[in-house]
């Protein structure tokens, strides 16, 4: 549904507002490492994510990496596709099509229409805060390797 790059910035950003903080900040290999994700491609990623400090914030230096601030942990998870620039896939086709409507619909269109706003729900109601809660607590997990 999403693109490569807004799947690590998702859990990217989990996984530094589950393990890291203003006073222990994060480097890049392990973040890149913790979400599976290729160490230079994350740093694109998180270049993106802390330009203007929307969602991650960082710091240079021998104490640096990066971090999230209580403030942007109670961020909806749609702040993060909205950053990655999609924001607005989940009211589109589930096919791409942008002529797809109630008139002209694609094969999916029926049956997406009906989960399309639990989607959007999901994604404006889960904070970052809940999703990093709910690795914290063994509820759920980010990365493919054991």
């Amino acid at each position: 549904m999403f693109s490569k790059a807004t799947e690590y910035a998702l859990r990217a950003v989990i996984y530094i507002a589950q393990k890291g903080s203003a006073e222990k900040k994060l480097g890049l290999a392990e973040i890149a490492k913790a979400i599976d994700s290729p160490q230079s491609f994350t740093a694109k990623i998180l270049q993106q994510l802390t330009s203007g400090n929307k969602i991650v914030s960082s710091a240079r230096g021998p104490n640096g990496g990066f971090y999230i601030s209580d403030k942007a942990k109670k961020l909806p998870v749609r702040s993060v596709l909205n950053v990655m620039g999609e924001g607005e896939v989940l009211e589109k086709c589930v096919l791409g099509l942008k002529r797809c409507s109630e008139v002209n619909p694609c094969p999916m269109h029926a049956q997406y229409k009906l989960i399309k706003p639990q989607l959007i729900k999901l994604f404006h109601t889960k904070t970052i805060q809940t999703l990093a809660d709910e690795i914290t607590s063994g509820a759920s997990f980010i990365g493919n390797k054991k």
